[in-house]
């Protein structure tokens, strides 16, 4: 049986991210719409959509807004 890969092989920018900068939230929240939302000090990062498939699509998009905020400010 294949071993499964730990988390910070899947996704690696969510692991730098909350190792070094900010932490993320996933779920249902009664303000705010996005089911997965990531911040810093200075607040906001990113929103992601109102809903997914499933919980592996919520990281993979989480994963890719988080990649380009880093590179938008050549973090």
């Amino acid at each position: 049986m294949p071993r499964a890969k730990a988390f910070e092989e899947e996704y690696p920018i969510i692991h730098r991210f909350v190792e070094e900068i900010g932490w993320i939230e996933i779920g249902q929240h009664e303000m705010i719409s996005a089911f997965v939302r990531v911040y810093d000090l200075g607040g906001t990062v990113y929103e992601g959509k109102d809903s997914y498939p499933n919980l592996e699509a919520a990281l993979q998009d989480l994963e890719a807004g988080i990649k380009a905020y880093l590179d938008e400010h050549g973090i």
